[in-house]
């Protein structure tokens, strides 16, 4: 498990590995506060839509009726430039495929 980084350290991080970013407005305070501390880190999920911009660009930043935003930590573009949505915990809609991924449960 790992500290969080702050929202600095990833931007950082993912331009040192040559990521194209964006940074939304406000996505530094983004997040689903009042559900616990954000960390230990024990993963990262990544997931794709399918979809196309900006409806699913939308969809991760404001959530959906029954799941609120933000929805993951960045969007990816299929131009291939991650635009920050969230910073802190996020949520994010399903366990993953047991076959390659083990999710932590969260009880917050």
């Amino acid at each position: 498990m790992a500290t969080p980084m702050t929202a600095d350290e990833l931007v950082a991080a993912l331009k040192a590995e040559g990521v194209t970013l964006a940074e939304r407005s406000g996505w530094r305070t983004h997040n689903r506060a009042g559900h616990g501390s954000w960390g230990p880190v024990n993963g990262v999920m990544i997931h794709h839509t399918g979809g196309t911009a900006p409806s699913d660009a939308a969809i991760v930043w404001n959530g959906r009726s029954d799941l609120p935003g933000p929805l993951a930590h960045g969007y990816l573009a299929k131009s291939g430039t991650v635009t920050m949505t969230g910073n802190g915990r996020t949520n994010h809609a399903g366990g993953g495929d047991p076959a390659v991924l083990a999710v932590v449960a969260d009880e917050s």
